[in-house]
Parts: structure tokens; C-alpha cells; sequence
């Protein structure tokens, strides 16, 4: 298992588009630590003969709701929140090296 540390949840926080200070880090990164180290209990149970199931409560129904058309959001709404944009589109840094 992987080590959470302060450094990666900077990473995932820089990504995220978070700015969490030392305190935030430090707490964070023990909460993750705490959740993996559990999910790590969960691999040392020996599931071999328990049969698989699709879902813990079978007789459960999705409900869906009809789908009917509404109204669009507006070019500016959409690119409001866009840490980047030019003109009516989101800028992106280029992921791919041209020639």
C-alpha cells in the first residue's frame, strides 16, 4: 500500500484547483492514511466461498424520471467558472507535441 503523505495531497489538491495550508495538509493526509489503512483490513477477509451479489438490496428499484428537454445554460453561465478561456471556448494547455 501506497503512503499518503503531505506531498500527495498537495499534488491532488494543485490539481483540484485546492488551496488547503499546513493544517489542512496535515489533516487530510491522516484522514486518507486512516481510509486506506482500513480498506487494507478489508483485503486480509477470506471471501472464498461467498457467493457475489449485484447489489446488498436486490429488491431495490431505480426509479427513473422521463426525460424531457429543458432549457440550456448560456455561452457566459458555461465558461464562468473556466480557469481559462479565448473567446466562446475553454483554453486548455496543449497536451500534444506537434512537429
Amino acid at each position: 500500500m501506497k503512503i499518503i503523505d503531505k506531498d500527495t495531497v498537495r499534488r491532488v489538491a494543485y490539481l483540484s484547483r485546492l488551496e488547503l495550508n499546513d493544517k489542512d495538509l496535515d489533516l487530510y493526509s491522516g484522514q486518507l492514511r486512516s481510509i486506506l489503512s482500513y480498506i487494507n483490513k478489508l483485503n486480509e477477509i477470506n471471501t472464498a466461498n461467498v457467493q457475489p451479489t449485484s447489489h446488498a438490496l436486490s429488491s431495490l428499484k431505480n426509479v427513473f424520471r422521463k426525460d424531457i428537454p429543458s432549457g440550456s445554460l448560456t455561452l457566459d453561465d458555461v465558461l464562468a467558472n473556466a480557469p481559462s478561456r479565448e473567446g466562446d471556448f475553454f483554453k486548455v494547455p496543449r497536451v500534444i507535441e506537434g512537429k
